[in-house]
C-alpha cells in the first residue's frame, strides 16, 4: 500500500543523519554578515589563496568595506544592479560582498556568453555598472557590449594586483599581448581606484527577506533566460543549511577547492558563501584545470572538493593518478548533473573520501537535497532534503495534487532557499511557484525512506511511440561498460516512432568498441524501447560553463541535420 506525501508527512525524518536536526531554525541575515563574523572571530585565518598569494579574513573584510564605499560613490545602493563579468579571482570575492554591503544587487555574467547574450542580459537585468578584468578575452567583449547596451561604467581590475611577487611583475612584463589597453576615464574606472578610500561606507538597513541580493539568470537552454531573484535570506540560509547538514564541519579548519566558476549558483553558494559561513580557506583557481587542481588538493591538503561529475571523471583518468595523495579529501559533493554510480564508487575507493550526489537549482539558491554524508547513501538517489527543506512529488498536469510514495511525478520544493520569483516575469513566476512550492520541471519519485530519485528532466524526456523514455536510465547502463569515459543521450526524430534515443560517447584512451558490441552489452540492462537506435563516438562532448555534459548543442546539430535531409529529399 502506498502513502501520499503531503506537507505534513516527511518520510525522510525516520532516516535523517545522526546529529542533524531537520527542523532546526536558521537566522536570515545579509549575506556579507558571514564575512564580518569570520573577520571578528578568526581575523588572521587564511581565507583566499590565489595562485600562491594568500589573504586572511581581516584583509579581505577591509577590502570589501573599501569596495562598498567605492561602489556607493558610483551611486550603488538599494535597487541598483551591478554586473560581475569575472573568472574566479580575488576581485570577484571583494566585488561580490562589496556590492551587497553597499546595498546593491549582484548580477552574474558568464564569460562564455556571446555578445548578443550579454547585451540581452544587461538590458533585461537593468545593469549600468559592470566589474571585469583587463584580460583581452573579457574586456574586448564587454567593451562591445557597452557600445550596444545601457552599460555606462566599467570597473576594470588587473591580475597583476592580486598575484604574488614575482608573478605580478612577470605578468605585467610578459602578458601584455593578453591584456587590453584600457583608456581610463569617468566611464572606465580602475578597480584599485574603487578601493582607494578608508572603507567608511554608509550602512544600509537590509530586510533579508525582501531585498534581492543576486539576480541569477537561468533557463537559457529552453528559451529566453530568466533572472531568478535570490534574496539575502535565500542565500544566507542556504549556506547555513549546507553547513548544518555536516555534523563534522569544524569552524575555521576546512580547506575548500574553488575550481567551479563563482558566477554559477552552485559555486557562489557552496564554494564562496558556505566557506565564508564556516571560516574555511578557499584555494581559488581561475578555472578547473586537472593538473593544477590535483596539485592543489595534494599540496594544500584540501578537505572539501565540490564538483561536477566530469571533474571527478577527469581525476579518475589522470594518467599519473598514483603520483597524487588525495587522502586529505574528507568530503566531495557532486552537483549539476547525474553522478554515475560506478564513477562514485571508483572515486571513493581511490581517495577514501565521501562522495555524495546532491541536487539543486538556480531557483533554490543552489542546494535542496544531498545524500547523508555519514549515513546511508542510496545509489542513484540525490538523497534527503537538507534541513528546513521539503520535497513533494506532484502530478505534472495538476501540480496541486501530491502523489503516493514510489510514484513518478514532478519534483516540487518548499523551503527558505526558494527564490522570490523571476525578475520582471510575473507570469513565469506564477507558473513556477504554486502554493509556496517551486515546480522544478524535474521528474522523479520518493521512496519509503524519504530518498528522492530523479528520473530525468522533463525537457529531456524522449517520447518513443508515445512511451516515456528517460535518457538518464540509458546513460547509467552505458556507463557500466568499462570502455565508456563519457556519454549523453538525446532524442532524435524518427518518422515512425516520433523520437528514438541516440547515444553520444567518448571512449577511454586507446579503447575500441563497435556499435554492435555496445548494443549486445546493453540488451540485458535496458528495455527494448530504451535501446538507442543510433550511436556516435566522438573525441569530446559539449559541456556547460561549469563543466557538466550539455545536450542542447547535440539536439541542435541533429535538428539541422534532419532539416538538411528533408530539404535534400524535397529538392
Amino acid at each position: 500500500m502506498t502513502t501520499a506525501v503531503t506537507d505534513g508527512q516527511r518520510p525522510w525524518l525516520n532516516n535523517y543523519p545522526e546529529g542533524v536536526d531537520w527542523d532546526q531554525k536558521f537566522e536570515a541575515k545579509p549575506v556579507y554578515a558571514f564575512l564580518d563574523e569570520a573577520a571578528e572571530r578568526i581575523p588572521d585565518n587564511p581565507y583566499i589563496e590565489f595562485m600562491g598569494r594568500g589573504y586572511d579574513y581581516a584583509s579581505i573584510k577591509q577590502l570589501v568595506d573599501r569596495a562598498a564605499r567605492g561602489f556607493q560613490s558610483l551611486g550603488v545602493g538599494p535597487g541598483v544592479h551591478v554586473g560581475l563579468f569575472l573568472p574566479n579571482c580575488p576581485q570577484y570575492v571583494v566585488a561580490f560582498y562589496g556590492i551587497l554591503k553597499a546595498g546593491g544587487t549582484v548580477v552574474n555574467f558568464s564569460p562564455l556568453y556571446s555578445v548578443p547574450e550579454l547585451v540581452h542580459q544587461v538590458e533585461d537585468g537593468e545593469v549600468d555598472i559592470m566589474v571585469t578584468l583587463d584580460v583581452t578575452l573579457l574586456y574586448d567583449k564587454i567593451s562591445e557590449v557597452m557600445e550596444k547596451s545601457r552599460l555606462r561604467q566599467l570597473v576594470v581590475g588587473t591580475l597583476s594586483d592580486v598575484l604574488p611577487f614575482p608573478k605580478n611583475v612577470l605578468y605585467s612584463a610578459f602578458k601584455r599581448r593578453d591584456r587590453s589597453k584600457v583608456r581610463y576615464n569617468t566611464a572606465h574606472i580602475r578597480f584599485s581606484q574603487l578601493l582607494n578610500n578608508r572603507g567608511i561606507f554608509k550602512k544600509v538597513d537590509i530586510d533579508p527577506f525582501e531585498q534581492v541580493a543576486v539576480i541569477q539568470y537561468t533557463g537559457g537552454t529552453t528559451g529566453v533566460p530568466k533572472g531568478a531573484m535570490l534574496t539575502h535570506a535565500n542565500l544566507s540560509i542556504n549556506a547555513q543549511q549546507i553547513a548544518a547538514y555536516d555534523p563534522k564541519m569544524d569552524y575555521g579548519v576546512e580547506r575548500m577547492l574553488g575550481a567551479l566558476p563563482l558566477f554559477h549558483v552552485f559555486a557562489m553558494t557552496v564554494v564562496l558563501n558556505t566557506s565564508t559561513r564556516i571560516g574555511a580557506e578557499v584555494i581559488l583557481q581561475p578555472k578547473f584545470e586537472l593538473e593544477k587542481a590535483m596539485k592543489a588538493i595534494a599540496g594544500k591538503k584540501i578537505t572539501l572538493v565540490p564538483g561536477v561529475p566530469t571533474m571527478y571523471n577527469a581525476m579518475l583518468h589522470h594518467p599519473r593518478i598514483d603520483k597524487y595523495d588525495l587522502s586529505c579529501i574528507r568530503l566531495s559533493i557532486s552537483g549539476g548533473a547525474p553522478l554515475p554510480v560506478e564513477q562514485k564508487k571508483q572515486f571513493e575507493d581511490l581517495t577514501g573520501a565521501t562522495l555524495r550526489e546532491g541536487y539543486g537549482l538556480t531557483e533554490t539558491s543552489a542546494v535542496v537535497a544531498v545524500n547523508p554524508y555519514y549515513g546511508e547513501s542510496k545509489a542513484g538517489s540525490v538523497g534527503l532534503p537538507i534541513p528546513g527543506t521539503e520535497i513533494v512529488i506532484c502530478d505534472q498536469d495538476h501540480p496541486e495534487k501530491t502523489l503516493p510514495l514510489g510514484e513518478t511525478g514532478e519534483i516540487c520544493i518548499k523551503g527558505p532557499q526558494v527564490m522570490k520569483g523571476y525578475w520582471k516575469k510575473p507570469e513565469a513566476t506564477a507558473e513556477a511557484l504554486i502554493d509556496g512550492r517551486l515546480r522544478t520541471g524535474d521528474i522523479g519519485y520518493m521512496n519509503e525512506d524519504g530518498y528522492t530519485f530523479i528520473v530525468d528532466r522533463a525537457k529531456d524526456l524522449i517520447l518513443v511511440g508515445g512511451f516515456n523514455v528517460y535518457p538518464r536510465q540509458i546513460e547509467e547502463a552505458i556507463y557500466q561498460h568499462p570502455l565508456i569515459k563519457e556519454v549523453t543521450v538525446i532524442g532524435i526524430a524518427d518518422e515512425y516512432l516520433g523520437e528514438v534515443p541516440k547515444a553520444f560517447m567518448v571512449l577511454e584512451e586507446g579503447g575500441a568498441l563497435s556499435e554492435d558490441e555496445l548494443a549486445a552489452f546493453l540488451k540485458p540492462k535496458i528495455g527494448k524501447i530504451e535501446m538507442p537506435r543510433a550511436y556516435e563516438f566522438r573525441d569530446e562532448l559539449p559541456k556547460t560553463m561549469i563543466g557538466k555534459l550539455s545536450k542542447k548543442e547535440l539536439v541542435e546539430e541533429e535538428r539541422l541535420k534532419a532539416a538538411g535531409k528533408h530539404a535534400g529529399q524535397a529538392a
